[in-house]
């Protein structure tokens, strides 16, 4: 196993000289602080033979949140699948969710809600074939349904659990799009389209998911609209009708106070600005730098730039370092003159210097030159406040890499429907374990789903059946048993 330790920019291994004269192996030499397998007991068989043991205990208080916010309702009540093969929707998709949860991936993982002690704690567990047939069985009607059904969950969620709290006074709405990479020639629905990987431009084959989220200054972000789309789409197709549906979304929730929309470049658009009017809500979208932009930009006199630190270091992928601090300034523009869209509101402008690589050092400048990034936007917040909470859209891109390292690694199914079904699960399962990470209390309001996933859902447990009842028998010294007794006792509802 490496040892690394930092050099420079780079991240080298040490020498081995380094290591035994750095103490590297003194553990291994008094042989007392590495975990080992011991000598007296060693083990020599493993055998699957106990019925009463559990995987994924921390299934039953997510779940049963689940319940009590209506998943089961909802689907019922919307969900309207034709044949045998769309009986009980309500069950299927709970299963679908609760293998999410439990850290599946694709159709076959489905397969750890029923191994064990599980169908002594969730009755109606369906096989991985079945649900299969169930999610080829959408067209996208259905899909509407079932993404009807995951907003009455989210509402039902928020309100149950804090995770919108604050949306009284401010609420943000962010949407983004992300290329996903898939190599079934025969799934429909495929086409290339660009990713950025390791700095560079490619072209991927794959499908480019669009992503709508609900967060204020109090939480971190759930998911409020989903939309799977063919790779070689455009990121801002159909973005001003989900952006519509998650302003919606939000005020059903209990967001009554300001909602402001951000967005970067890909959704400056005529559509998506008039969305946002029409429904009374602010927006904050970078602009691309254009000529025109480049104007305005370029006409603020030198007295208006304002001198900002970031609190913490940005990486410029242009230049290819980071950047501490920056001058930010306003202006009125007005954005899609000579249309009937035309809107005149801010322009924020963020400049950084740009370096000559070919400069003398010591030697200065005799026209500086800078590099402009732009923000549109009617907020009604102070120019510093109003540049900084644009910068926080970057949260969303968090909330794509939580659904790549959970459910959404695999678009699992070749029809197109299906997968788009499967992204609709992907959200309800998102939504429920931000809920649980609420109710857990401490740091998990705002961790990672996966570390919720790891501390409070995967954790074994033995069954024990006491007079009608079950008894979960859990790890001793378990690290993180606090947080899980949080969650069981708030979701825990005395048998009538």
């Amino acid at each position: 196993m490496a040892d690394w330790r930092r050099a420079g920019d780079r991240r080298c291994p040490l020498s081995w000289k380094d290591r035994s004269s750095s103490g590297f192996y003194s553990a291994a030499r008094e042989g007392t602080s590495q975990v080992r397998l011991r000598h007296d007991a060693p083990v020599v068989r493993a055998t699957f033979d106990d019925p009463n043991l559990v995987s994924c205990a921390g299934l039953v208080p997510v779940m049963r949140l689940a319940q009590t916010v209506g998943l089961h309702a909802a689907v019922t009540d919307r969900v309207r699948l034709p044949g045998d093969k769309g009986a009980n929707p309500a069950g299927k998709v709970a299963t679908i969710v609760a293998g999410m949860l439990a850290g599946a991936d694709c159709i076959d993982d489905l397969d750890v809600a029923r191994h064990g002690g599980m169908p002594g704690l969730f009755t109606g567990v369906y096989a991985p074939s079945t649900i299969g047939s169930f999610l080829r069985a959408f067209s996208h009607g259905h899909v509407r349904q079932l993404q009807a059904a995951a907003r009455d969950t989210l509402v039902g969620l928020a309100g149950r659990t804090p995770i919108l709290a604050g949306a009284d006074t401010l609420c943000f709405v962010d949407i983004d799009s992300m290329l996903r990479r898939v190599y079934g020639k025969q799934k429909q629905g495929v086409g290339f389209g660009h990713a950025k990987v390791g700095g560079y431009n490619v072209m991927l084959r794959g499908y480019n998911p669009l992503i709508t989220t609900l967060s204020t200054p109090l939480s971190a972000p759930v998911i409020a609209a989903t939309r799977l789309r063919s790779g070689n789409t455009g990121s801002a197709r159909g973005a001003a009708s989900q952006i519509a549906e998650a302003i919606t979304t939000a005020r059903t929730c209990g967001a009554s106070g300001e909602i402001v929309v951000r967005a970067d470049s890909a959704f400056y658009a005529k559509a998506v600005i008039t969305a946002c009017r029409r429904r009374n809500v602010r927006f904050s979208v970078t602009t691309r730098i254009d000529a025109k932009i480049r104007a305005a930009c370029e006409s603020i006199g030198e007295d208006l730039w304002i001198d900002i630190k970031y609190p913490q270091a940005v990486f410029d992928e242009d230049t290819g370092r980071w950047i501490s601090d920056a001058q930010i300034a306003e202006t009125e523009y007005p954005a899609f003159a000579g249309t009937r869209h035309a809107v005149t509101a801010r322009l924020i402008v963020r400049r950084i210097r740009r370096d000559d690589p070919a400069q003398i050092p010591g030697q200065g400048e005799l026209i500086p030159q800078h590099r402009y990034h732009a923000v549109f936007t009617d907020s009604p917040f102070v120019l510093v406040q109003a540049e900084s909470q644009h910068r926080g859209h970057a949260i969303i891109e968090q909330i794509n890499a939580d659904l790549i390292a959970g459910a959404l690694a695999h678009l699992p199914s070749g029809r197109f429907s299906a997968n788009d079904a499967w992204l609709a699960c992907a959200a309800i399962a998102h939504n429920l374990t931000r809920a649980a990470g609420h109710l857990a209390a401490g740091g998990y309001q705002t961790a990672r789903t996966a570390t919720i996933r790891t501390r409070l859902v995967a954790v074994a447990a033995r069954i024990a059946h006491r007079t009608r009842t079950i008894h979960l028998h859990l790890p001793h010294h378990w690290p993180w048993q606090a947080a899980f007794d949080n969650l069981f006792t708030a979701t825990y509802t005395t048998p009538g």
